[in-house]
This record gives C-alpha cells, structure tokens and sequence, in this order.
C-alpha cells in the first residue's frame, strides 16, 4: 500500500464561501475547460447530448434547500477533491499510483501506474474520484498544479481555475498550513469546518457555513401611486385610444 509523507511543507487548498456561492456553475465550466487540456487531459465526455451521457467532471455544485425558523434559502455546495491530510483513496492504492505531494500537500493521480481498480474511489467518502472509462484510469482534482506553477502566467492568475473563474469571489486559495496565510485567517474568523470530520481524514479544504440571518428584509411602507393625468394633443388622443 502506499504511504504518506510524515510532513508536508505547506498544506494548499481551497476556502469555500457557502454565505456568496451562487450555484452558478462557473466553477464546473472553468474547471472542465482547463483541465481538458491540462494535467489530467483529456477528461472524456462520452454521448454527451444522448440518453446515457457519462464523463469526467472535476468539481461538482449541489444545492439544497434549508429551512430555519427564520424562513428557508438555498445552500449551494461544491464538492471536489479535499486534498486530506491522510488521504484513505492514497493509503490503499496498491500500485503507489495515488499519492500526496510532501512538498505542497497536494494529492495526485500518476496514469502510468493506475490499473483502474477502483479501490480509491471505495475508500473516498467525499465521492471525489472520477473514473475515466475511456482510458481505465481515475482521475481526480489537482488543484490545477499546471496553473498554479505556471510561470507563464501573470501571478494573480496563478489560482486554480474554479477560483479564478468565481463571480462571488466564494472560492479562495492558499496555504492552509500557514496560519498567517489570507486563508487561514478568513477560516478563523469565520469558523471555517471540515467536511465529516468524524471521519479524521482532516480535510485541507475548508467550507464557511452560511452567516445567521437575524432579520428579515425591513418592510417599508410606500406611497400610493398618484393616477397619472392624460396628456392633451396628439400623444393624449393617442393614449386614450390605446387605454379603450
């Protein structure tokens, strides 16, 4: 089986703002675009407009509808790789094909090794492993290590492509692993959690739950529109026919 790193030098991941995710689906599109042609490519889309679509996608958005007693709202989720801090997808590969990066934490997928067993997707309880049929491999989220490496690349577009591509600014990314980090600290101050902790897979990803709504919107009482006097000449004649 294959082993971890005792340490990593940093821990980068992603902050996921449920309080201004959209459910937009920026984040699926951008992510699909980029990695078509990126470190995983090709992601293969098979019958894609017919009755038995399949395909490989990244980063997935759920959304559920949560009631409180302050009236209900829709809780957009996305769900893709959380790059765990002892990742179980990693520990039971048997080829060494999955594996954790020590120098960022990151978790990959090399294809020479992977026999497409499966094993990886049955130890993940996050569902983040996606099998390419296409190929007999699994793939998986890199958190686009070809982008955020890229020296080719301005720096403040040297971000995973979801978050780049985030309308609401509801993703962020860096190192969790340094508490000084913008990420860490928008955690802290958020309360941000990990998904299914119970679980010790110590998730790098983090999610900010939504912000409590005291109030609802203030009800302003507004005048009565004044009945609106028909003008003279040709534009009144006109109105008044039209008003018949």
């Amino acid at each position: 089986m294959t082993c971890l790193p005792s340490h990593t030098d940093k821990r980068l991941g992603l902050v996921i703002d449920l309080d201004t995710c959209v459910g937009c689906q920026a984040c699926v599109t951008a992510c699909k675009e980029w990695n078509t042609g990126g470190h995983m490519a090709p992601l293969t889309d098979i019958d894609p407009y017919g009755g038995h679509a399949d395909g490989v996608w990244f980063n997935r958005v759920h959304s559920y509808e949560h009631t409180t007693e302050m009236g209900g709202r829709t809780v957009n989720f996305p769900r893709s790789c959380l790059h765990c801090e002892t990742p179980a997808c990693v520990t039971v590969c048997p080829t060494g094909a999955s594996y954790k990066r020590a120098s960022d934490g990151i978790v990959l997928v090399d294809e020479d090794k992977c026999i497409g067993c499966k094993l990886c997707s049955w130890a993940c309880p996050y569902g983040a492993r996606e099998f390419d049929t296409d190929v007999g491999v699994m793939k998986k989220c890199t958190l686009c290590v070809d982008r955020i490496y890229n020296d080719n690349l301005a720096e403040e577009d040297r971000v995973p492509a979801c978050v780049a591509a985030c309308p609401t600014s509801a993703r962020h990314f860096g190192d969790l692993g340094d508490p000084q980090s913008a990420v860490s600290q928008l955690v802290a101050e958020r309360g941000g959690v990990d998904l299914m902790p119970e679980l010790g897979y110590h998730p790098t990803n983090k999610y900010l739950p939504p912000r409590a709504h005291t109030q609802r919107a203030a009800s302003v009482p507004a005048k009565a529109l004044e009945p609106v006097r028909a003008e003279g000449g040709f534009l009144g004649w006109v109105d008044r026919m039209l008003s018949n």
